[in-house]
C-alpha cells in the first residue's frame, strides 16, 4: 500500500496531475467505440464471481486457521469484513441484472 502511494507521489511530483490525466485519456481515446476489446459481458461477470468465491473461502480458511490458532483474530475480523462487503456487492449486482432484465423483459417491441 506504501508502494502505491510513493509511486502515485513520484508521479505527481515529476510529471503532474495534469499530464498524469492527459495521458490516461489518451490511452482511453485509442479505443474506439464498438471496437472489440477482447472483453464480453460474460466473461467480466464470470470474473467477478470467481473473485467473490475466493474472497468468502479465504475468510473460511482464516476462520478454520484462527480455530487452530495459526491466525489472529485481527486477520480473521479483516478476511470476515472484506468477503462481507463483496458478498454485499455481488447481491446488489445480481439485483440490479435481475432488474433488468425485468425492465427489458416488460418492453414493448
Amino acid at each position: 500500500m506504501i508502494d502505491n502511494i510513493t509511486k502515485v507521489s513520484s508521479l505527481s511530483s515529476t510529471r503532474g496531475l495534469g499530464s498524469l490525466l492527459e495521458s490516461g485519456s489518451n490511452t482511453q481515446a485509442a479505443v474506439s467505440p464498438g471496437e472489440n476489446t477482447g472483453l464480453n459481458f460474460a466473461s467480466v461477470l464470470g470474473g467477478v464471481a470467481t473473485d467473490s468465491v475466493n474472497s468468502l473461502k479465504f475468510a473460511e480458511a482464516k476462520s478454520f486457521e484462527a480455530i487452530q490458532g495459526t491466525a489472529t483474530t485481527r486477520e480473521v475480523v479483516d478476511a470476515v469484513i472484506q468477503a462481507q462487503q463483496t458478498l454485499n456487492t455481488a447481491i446488489a449486482l445480481r439485483d440490479k441484472i435481475v432488474n433488468a432484465y425485468l425492465e427489458v423483459t416488460k418492453m414493448s417491441i
